[in-house]
């Protein structure tokens, strides 16, 4: 039998079937695994094999029902298969003038807005009545998701799959960007039960929505001894027609058992005192014991950037160095320092266009899955930028410029908003019928060379690229060959060295590498590109407005003269700022009811239907604190206020603590849980328990305690988590340190805004890394901000009072009660703030 991928993907049912499934075809591994420790106790797989034993036997099959109860209008469900007045609409025959644009099939997917829906929408999921549908086939996946492509094409545009489809079950897709709370019930589901998850997601659900069975990318046939999609459909529809009250049981069994241990509350409203250090530790010698000091990073390939284990990690370094541990604070520092550099040198990074892409199937970050995610950009800027606070080394801040340059050209719409993912895939010339995985990033040696010409050579010395392809610097790289002759762009050697090797100095020889990289673009830019996901979604704007506001007054600090190479553009700093407010406008103006004072999850053409979840309103308040912090009006700092007031209505458990990722206002969507995994996206728990813990610092009295009553009662529901497995939540493990922290130091900038010298006082307050530090700044002669501060925090309106001057910004530096002799230049406050704690 011919040898299996590394790389197995997963079905999953009640014992029916339990197998790994390779793909040969794609070197890539299957969708990441979706890992939540919180369930991995629950007693579900045992109950299921205890009470219906028969199901877990290899000739075992699955379970149907009653007729699938009326779906409200709101609902997140979009079928393939038509019903009632849409009828005719997914019977669309073949357009009559037979272009290039015309289809087969057209189903009901056709009138979405979603560009995941719409890559579905001529799929030949169609049926003609109704009562031959029996429940329903449920996929979930997202635009820019490789294996959902390689599934779609595979499977979903078989019309021997879809005839099996069409004749046994209501075929639903739903966009996980668009909907992540239905997402995240199945995926759960799926995960508790078998320990494995990822994208494509493939479920079977009951009429009444509760899931039978699940797994991820199926084949269309069967291989290596094991079923494909079309063996699992009719053996899905065997179990549906012989064993149905068994599946029906089992699933509301589920759903019960999860729904219970995914809604925790805590059993006290305090946290130990003890609890915070001793997380905060535990989580950076667990990372600490995972890191690979050859390559970077924190774990084995597959490798993810996973920006919150950088955040702990220079957090933690903070607090060895505040506390005089500085050899400790150093071996913390240096590992994430490796790892930044290996990161932006390895082919993850773009180094011809700039950004990220999604995770590094290899272990030295060299091929990655190449589409970029939003949520990538905003958490990579921003620990880069955290690297440049610290070190003052401009190669982390032109890591950071390059991400943010990429978003400014590529990702951006002519209103401000900012987009959502670029595909892995793209075709490799144009009119090519079918899409590969990286074949716009990858280059030939004699592509190269015909393009940079004289300078070919060093180029390729410096990037590792060679005639037979430089995918071969792991086993784990290209394990199928798919990139024979291709290369990933890779920096193996130092600039140094390869600059003294050719005989010229540095800067020429960056110089030089930054032309080449250009060329290459303008190149590159002719090649079919990569679908766009041009959907905005307002968690994923959230986090990426912070960076773009913090870049505004982080980079200027870099050193006067400082040069800037291809494909960073080198543009005044302010510029970053004008993209974090037009992203913040625009959100507000279009996915903002400023009657109900509720946001809305995405746009695209317009606001979906979908509601604001927790992390929509938990990132976009900490988008808008960094806002306002470093530089904005204080029309951000408000906004971010009554969010966090609509936060607390819709999803905060009052009794309990903690925030569910829903408001439960939806009956279809059957679990509401209480997030606490800080994975690629930090969790909407994390992000609120260090909101909550900012917002107590600007203001004052009952309002300041509330804040710190509700952030205290939050941490304390995940106690057992930050006790037990602190890894799985290093942004947590922060925030409780943050919270137990006894006074946060305050930086009061007192003057006129509109001055040159306040922008300079303004990025001196940030020079230094310190993230239980506040920033307000007052304009007295501004009297709506003087009334602000009057009701909300007295002290701070009086101190703006007694240090006004009319002709300079004033800078105060506070803590523990006690404030330092106001300054007034931006070198004395610098060094104020970059003092260490006696």
């Amino acid at each position: 039998m011919a040898s299996l991928p590394r790389h197995g993907l997963h079905f999953h049912t009640h014992g029916a079937l339990s197998l790994t499934h390779p793909s040969p075809s794609f070197p890539f591994p299957p969708p990441p695994q979706f890992h939540s420790s919180m369930l991995r106790k629950l007693p579900l797989r045992r109950f299921l094999r205890r009470r219906y034993p028969s199901e877990f036997s290899p000739n075992s099959t699955p379970i149907p029902f009653p007729r699938f109860p009326f779906l409200p209008s709101h609902s997140p469900f979009r079928f393939c298969a038509p019903f009632h007045a849409c009828k005719v609409l997914a019977m669309a025959a073949q357009s009559s003038d037979g272009g290039s644009h015309s289809h087969k099939y057209t189903n009901l997917l056709a009138v979405e807005q979603s560009p995941y829906l719409l890559q579905h929408a001529h799929n030949p999921l169609i049926h003609d009545e109704i009562d031959s549908l029996f429940f329903f086939s449920f996929e979930v996946g997202y635009s820019t998701c490789h294996w959902c492509h390689v599934m779609e094409v595979e499977s979903f545009e078989n019309e021997e799959v879809a005839k099996l489809l069409n004749d046994w079950f209501i075929s639903i897709k739903v966009d996980r960007e668009e909907r992540p709370d239905v997402d995240k019930v199945y995926m759960t589901y799926v995960q508790a039960l078998y320990s494995g998850g990822g994208w494509p997601l493939s479920v079977f659900l009951s009429p009444d929505l509760k899931p039978l069975m699940g797994g991820t990318y199926f084949p269309p046939d069967d291989k290596y001894g094991r079923p494909g999609f079309k063996t699992v459909l009719r053996k899905v529809k065997d179990a549906w027609d012989n064993k149905r009250d068994v599946l029906v049981k089992s699933g509301t069994y589920a759903i019960e058992q999860l729904s219970e241990a995914l809604s925790a509350s805590a059993s006290s409203n305090k946290l130990p005192e003890e609890l915070p250090q001793n997380a905060l530790r535990l989580c950076a010698e667990q990372l600490s014991q995972s890191y690979d000091p050859n390559f970077g990073g924190f774990g084995s390939a597959p490798k993810f950037p996973r920006p919150v284990e950088v955040q702990l990690m220079l957090y933690y370094t903070k607090k060895l160095e505040e506390s005089g541990k500085s050899v400790e604070a150093e071996e913390s520092l240096n590992m994430v320092i490796f790892s930044l550099q290996c990161m932006s040198r390895g082919g993850i990074h773009d180094h011809v266009g700039g950004g990220f892409h999604r995770y590094s199937v290899d272990e030295r970050w060299h091929v990655p899955h190449f589409e970029k995610m939003l949520y990538d950009q905003g958490q990579i800027a921003n620990v880069y930028l955290d690297a440049f606070s610290i070190t003052k080394d401009v190669s982390y801040s032109c890591v950071s410029r390059d991400v943010l340059d990429y978003l400014r050209r590529d990702m951006i719409g002519p209103e401000g908003e900012i987009y959502s993912a670029e595909d892995a895939d793209s075709a490799e010339s144009e009119g090519a019928t079918r899409k590969k995985e990286g074949a716009y990033y990858v280059w030939t040696s004699k592509e190269v060379d015909e393009t940079l010409g004289e300078h070919a050579d060093f180029f390729k010395e410096h990037y590792y690229i060679k005639p037979s392809g430089n995918c071969d610097l792991s086993r784990l790289s290209d394990p199928h060959g798919e990139f024979k002759g291709k290369n990933v762009l890779i920096e193996m050697k130092s600039v140094s060295e390869i600059a003294s090797k050719h005989g010229l100095p540095v800067e020429k020889y960056l110089e030089i590498l930054g032309e080449c990289r250009q060329k290459l673009f303008r190149v590159r830019e002719h090649r079919p590109k990569p679908h766009l996901d041009d959907k905005v979604i307002v968690s994923w704007n959230g986090l990426t407005i912070s960076s773009f506001a913090r870049a505004s007054k982080i980079l200027r600090n870099e050193k006067d003269g400082t040069r800037f190479y291809f494909p960073v553009v080198g543009s005044n700093a302010k510029e970053y700022f004008k993209v974090a407010e037009k992203a913040a406008l625009f959100i507000r103006t279009k996915l903002f009811d400023e009657q109900t004072r509720r946001l809305q999850h995405s746009f695209r053409n317009r606001p979906s239907k979908a509601p604001g979840f927790l992390d929509d309103y938990a990132f976009l308040i900490g988008g808008l604190l960094d806002l306002y912090e470093y530089g904005g009006g204080l029309n951000w700092l408000i906004w971010a206020i009554e969010l966090q007031a609509t936060q607390d209505e819709l999803f905060l458990d009052r009794e309990g603590g903690g925030y569910y990722n829903t408001a439960g206002e939806d009956p279809s969507i059957l679990l509401r849980v209480k997030e606490d995994h800080d994975g690629a996206e930090p969790s909407g728990n994390s992000v609120s328990a260090i909101n909550l813990v900012r917002l107590s610092s600007l203001v004052s009295g009952s309002k300041s305690d509330y804040y710190r009553q509700n952030a205290e009662h939050l941490l304390a529901v995940f106690e057992k988590r930050l006790k037990d497995t602190a890894v799985a939540v290093p942004l947590m493990c922060c925030a409780a340190d943050m919270f137990s922290v006894p006074s946060r130091k305050h930086v009061v900038l007192v003057g006129h805004k509109n001055s040159e010298q306040f922008e300079t006082m303004l990025a001196a307050a940030h020079a230094s890394y310190d993230p239980n530090r506040t920033v307000i700044h007052i304009d007295t002669t501004n009297e709506m901000e003087m009334q602000f501060w009057e009701e909300n925090n007295r002290n701070v309106a009086a101190m703006a009072k007694n240090n006004f001057a009319a002709d300079k910004v004033v800078g105060l530096v506070c803590q523990n009660f006690t404030c330092k002799a106001p300054v007034s230049d931006p070198e004395s406050l610098e060094a104020m703030l970059a003092q260490k704690p006696s």
